[in-house]
């Protein structure tokens, strides 16, 4: 072979041989950057290439797909009883991407997960179209209905739980919205996002998750629970040592009571008529990092607590002044909670000191409706004892017989509740929140246990009150999941 020829030939093959690195550099190491880029549409019209699998509750989907007409998307999202079920679901959009079980499943949903990787090779062989499979939630539909029936014209958010295994059996936030309303790419749906994403409500924010509020008196049943842990108070109807009035420690400022009746009031006495001077007293005796241990074995300051939806971390903190802490112990000051959150304190009381960890997803099946995984209960935490805990369902118990939580009281069950009405704004100056938890048991166990908050109900502010706006809301959610268990 010539010099020129020999040239070209090594030329050739250099050229061949960067080709070769090129595509595989591409191929291998910039295939997920390229494939999530946004520029990048090839992605997204696979993903409504065919119909996503669904999300099903007590065997029903609340989610399905419809043909889109002039549009290179093939399918689009549709939802049954879209706004009762948006803080279950999230969305799923051609123009605006997915949130919550419709992001964290999406390749359960669209048929892309390694776990149906089987099913995939065999529709390859069979000439089946592919499909997406479906995650089956542990949701219970009636319950979440009546709360979402109760809610429905005001802003808040309930939680409800089984203490025994952790699942979820409601979700509500309102004002809510329709996720049908933006599945597409139109301009109708362009416009629909931009007037729930401009929304002053924050419809689009789930309330029971992604939203921390004071928790005001419901937080009591953490200081309590402290102080039995640690020793300040052995026996519930013993008098404290709580004058009246209380000042709080370090300070010339009175802690006020709404109540008569509180000086030296034993725990019980005082969760009944929800006395502030007791519990600041007990919180500042239990000491503040103790106050710490006991509210994180609850579940505060923890930022992964994913249901798969991740929740907001709620907040005791771990820095405050002494007089801080004294606040912080009766649900003010710089004490905040998710409505998630105050619903596994009141399950992990419910289920005699053991907390399990809140789940929402059951178990994931293939197309054909075969079991990919199932979910199985795991313990969280201890926050207490078995002992400790059944004081604290005692004094509970006496707050919905004897005290402020009336409105949960239903027959032939046994409810511990109590009630709140958390401070809101500089000097409190806006309406307050009104706050419920609450467990219901019978003979077979505690099948339930619900937190509600109700940010704003349009009523007169002297008219809020956890008891008389929150706890009717929680006793039809317990109703509700009793009924549904005969």
């Amino acid at each position: 072979m010539n010099k020129p020829l020999r040239r070209i030939s090594i030329f050739c093959g250099l050229l061949v041989l960067a080709l070769m690195i090129r595509t595989n550099w591409i191929q291998y190491v910039q295939a997920e950057e390229l494939s999530t880029r946004k520029e990048n549409r090839r992605v997204q019209i696979a993903q409504y290439a065919q119909e996503r699998g669904n999300i099903i509750v007590a065997g029903n989907p609340i989610t399905g797909s419809t043909t889109t007409d002039g549009s290179d998307y093939k399918y689009k999202r549709t939802y049954v009883d879209g706004p009762m079920w948006a803080p279950v679901t999230g969305y799923a959009s051609q123009a605006f991407g997915s949130t919550q079980l419709e992001s964290l499943e999406d390749g359960i949903l669209t048929g892309n997960d390694d776990r149906l990787f089987f099913d995939r090779t065999i529709g390859m062989f069979t000439g089946e179209k592919k499909q997406g499979g479906n995650v089956v939630t542990t949701l219970n539909a009636a319950a979440q209905k009546a709360a979402y029936d109760r809610l429905k014209t005001t802003k808040g958010a309930v939680a409800a739980i089984n203490p025994e295994t952790g699942a979820i059996l409601a979700l509500v936030s309102t004002p809510s919205y329709d996720p049908s309303s933006f599945a597409g790419n139109s301009k109708n749906d362009e416009k629909a996002w931009v007037e729930l994403k401009d929304s002053e409500d924050k419809k689009l924010v789930n309330r029971a998750l992604r939203e921390t509020y004071p928790p005001g008196s419901t937080f009591k049943v953490v200081t309590a629970a402290a102080a039995l842990e640690h020793g300040v108070v052995t026996d519930i109807d013993a008098a404290t040592d709580t004058p009246e009035p209380y000042m709080l420690p370090g300070t010339r400022t009175p802690m006020v009571n709404h109540s008569k009746g509180c000086e030296k009031a034993s725990l019980n006495e005082a969760m009944r008529i929800s006395c502030n001077s007791v519990f600041a007293n007990l919180g500042d005796k239990v000491k503040r990092d103790n106050m710490v241990k006991t509210a994180e074995k609850f579940g505060f300051n923890n930022e992964k607590i994913d249901t798969p939806v991740r929740a907001f971390a709620s907040v005791y903190d771990k820095t405050m002044s002494r007089d801080g802490n004294a606040q912080s112990s009766i649900g003010q000051f710089n004490t905040a909670a998710t409505p998630l959150q105050m619903a596994m304190v009141a399950a992990a009381v419910a289920n005699d000191g053991k907390l399990m960890k809140p789940y929402m997803v059951a178990e994931r099946t293939a197309p054909n409706l075969d079991t990919i995984d199932r979910h199985t209960p795991e313990e969280m935490s201890r926050p207490m004892s078995a002992e400790n805990a059944q004081k604290v369902q005692a004094m509970m118990v006496n707050v919905v017989e004897n005290g402020t939580g009336g409105k949960a009281k239903i027959n032939g069950v046994t409810v511990g509740g109590k009630t709140g009405t958390a401070q809101h704004g500089e000097k409190n100056s806006k309406r307050p929140y009104a706050w419920f938890i609450s467990y219901a048991k019978t003979d077979k166990g505690s099948p339930v246990a619900v937190a509600v908050v109700i940010e704003d109900s349009g009523a007169e502010r002297e008219d809020i009150s956890g008891g008389g706006l929150a706890a009717p809301v929680a006793r039809a959610v317990m109703e509700a999941v009793l009924k549904s268990q005969g």
